[in-house]
C-alpha cells in the first residue's frame, strides 16, 4: 500500500511539474508615464522629412481596372456606353447585334442552375484575361466563363444557356 502511495505521489508530482510554464511572465513598466521602454519620449523622436523621404511623382499614374465592366446586362440593356470603352474596341462594337436578352426559358434555366442570371457581355482589361489554346477568357464571379470575340468584348459561354 505504501509503495502504491509513493508511486502515485511521484507520478502526480511529475504531471504537475510538466504543466508549468517554461517562459517567464512579461513585466509591466511602472513609474513615469511619459517613458517608453525605459527611454523618455523626448529621446525616441526621429527627424524625418514630411513625405517620409519618398519622391512622389506629380503626374497621376494610370491605374489598371480592377474588375470587368458589364456592357450588356441579362435583359439586353446597354450598361456601358461606347465612350467608356477603349477607342479600339468602341470602333468595332455594334450594339444592335449584341444587345439581346435571354429568352424566358434560358432565364429560368439559369436561375434554376445558378440562382442568378449573369450579364451577357463584359469588357475585361487585358491584365484580368487569361489565355488558352481556344482563346482569351475570363471567369466572372467564380462561376461563369466569358470568351473574347473578334470585337474585343467577352461573351458568356453558350453552354450556360443552351
Amino acid at each position: 500500500m505504501r509503495k502504491d502511495f509513493l508511486l502515485w505521489l511521484i507520478v502526480g508530482s511529475f504531471l504537475v511539474s510538466c504543466s508549468k510554464k517554461t517562459h517567464p511572465a512579461t513585466s509591466v513598466l511602472r513609474g513615469n508615464s511619459d517613458t517608453k521602454h525605459g527611454i523618455p519620449k523626448s529621446e525616441t523622436k526621429i527627424d524625418t522629412p514630411a513625405n517620409g523621404g519618398i519622391d512622389i511623382p506629380t503626374t497621376p499614374v494610370a491605374t489598371p481596372m480592377l474588375a470587368p465592366m458589364i456592357v450588356i446586362d441579362e435583359k439586353g440593356e446597354i450598361i456601358t456606353s461606347r465612350d467608356k470603352l477603349p477607342d479600339n474596341i468602341a470602333a468595332k462594337v455594334d450594339y444592335k447585334k449584341i444587345s439581346r436578352s435571354f429568352t424566358p426559358v434560358q432565364r429560368k434555366n439559369l436561375i434554376y442552375r445558378f440562382k442568378m442570371v449573369p450579364p451577357r457581355v463584359l469588357f475585361v482589361p487585358d491584365n484580368l484575361a487569361s489565355k488558352t489554346a481556344r482563346g482569351y477568357y475570363c471567369v466572372y464571379k467564380k462561376k461563369f466563363w466569358y470568351w473574347r470575340k473578334e470585337d474585343g468584348l467577352f461573351y458568356l459561354d453558350e453552354t450556360y444557356y443552351q
